[in-house]
């Protein structure tokens, strides 16, 4: 290389840094922005999606820039947040609860250079992916549980709302309960919240005043296990391990875990690889998970519990393999199991729930 030619490279560098320019452009980092519907808490859905955003930043460090708004209805409001951090520049923006999806989908349609992931929905667009997971095999697993260590046969459960994906865990622990005790029955409470601590011991509460002796419920706060502590009853957690909540009563959680899907759309979006989609993963995948055993759950039951998680994994068994009926008689399956199709458009309720659907 010759002397005049670093000499002109020199005097390019050092006017560049006079003038503030730096001598190496950096890229922008991607912009990410969440929508929660409930508040972070230390525990629920929201709680875990929030740990999932956080093993985000973790994973991709100054390659991303994230933020949250936390406690947002689904609604009209929802759509003033989405609309909002799409305007401030969020590239990649999760909404994270159900009723989210028509919103999200509206939003989606002024800002098409975003890329939008919504929630256990079902309506994708060319910028708007969706993500599930089958929460229903690890909710299978927990009925094994259920089913061996209630004594009053009443298995009490806290339902959010009568939609497809709440039905499917209704029904896949029913069905696991059934599969060890098929005495067992399951009264389900609606509270038509996500999230409603107060409702949500009321209803407890009831569940127990019915013959409860074990709780679950399909809701973002922790009042459910936090009653049946309180009580000397038995609880089966959902979406976060809480233990810390029910040291005695917790006998195991159903959990939810995202920060791996988070993770692979965001590197996706900044490679530019990103395409819409439909991810359902479950124990296989990590998503769902059966963990957090309390100290009243036999080894033999955990060892069954670990038995049939593998024949879920291993694709041997599903929680809703034929013959299945419904609560009333009528057969829903007769042979095979129940495809993607089918489970999102799930509206009954199966042998062992208690009581009829309400209806919209």
């Amino acid at each position: 290389m010759s002397a005049h030619f670093i000499r002109n490279a020199l005097g390019a560098a050092a006017l560049a840094l006079s003038l503030g320019a730096p001598a190496v452009a950096q890229a922008e980092p991607l912009k990410v922005g969440f929508v929660y519907v409930s508040p972070i808490g230390e525990a629920g859905w929201t709680w875990q999606q929030d740990i999932g955003r956080r093993q985000l930043e973790e994973a991709l460090g100054d390659k991303v820039v994230t933020q949250y708004v936390e406690d947002v209805p689904e609604g009209a409001d929802a759509e003033r947040v989405i609309r909002d951090l799409a305007q401030q520049g969020n590239k990649l923006i999760f909404t994270t609860s159900f009723g989210y999806m028509n919103p999200t989908l509206k939003v989606a349609k002024q800002f098409p250079d975003v890329k939008f992931v919504h929630s256990t929905g079902y309506k994708t667009a060319d910028n708007v992916a969706v993500t599930n997971a089958r929460f229903y095999e690890a909710r299978y697993l927990a009925g094994i549980v259920a089913g061996k260590m209630t004594q009053s046969n009443i298995i009490g459960y806290v339902g959010a709302f009568p939609i497809p994906e709440v039905l499917q865990g209704i029904n896949a622990f029913t069905r696991g309960i059934r599969s060890v005790n098929p005495n067992a029955e399951v009264r389900v409470i609606w509270v038509n919240s996500w999230y409603d601590p107060g409702k949500e011991r009321d209803a407890a509460l009831a569940l127990m005043g019915q013959g409860a002796d074990i709780l679950t419920h399909h809701t973002d706060s922790t009042a459910t296990v936090q009653v049946a502590e309180e009580q000397g009853k038995y609880a089966v957690a959902y979406h976060s391990d809480m233990s810390k909540f029910a040291p005695k009563g917790q006998l195991v959680a159903v959990t939810h875990h995202w920060g791996d899907y988070f993770t692979k759309a965001a590197r996706e979006v900044i490679d530019g690889t990103w395409k819409s989609d439909m991810t359902w993963g479950g124990l296989k995948g990590g998503m769902a998970r059966i963990e957090g055993f309390g100290p009243a759950v036999p080894e033999d039951v955990r060892a069954l519990v670990e038995e049939k998680r593998q024949e879920i994994i291993d694709g041997k068994l599903t929680p809703f393999d034929a013959p299945l009926k419904d609560n009333t008689g009528k057969v829903v399956l007769e042979s095979g199991s129940l495809d993607d199709d089918a489970l999102s458009r799930m509206n009954y309720y199966v042998e062992g729930v208690a009581g009829k659907l309400p209806r919209k």
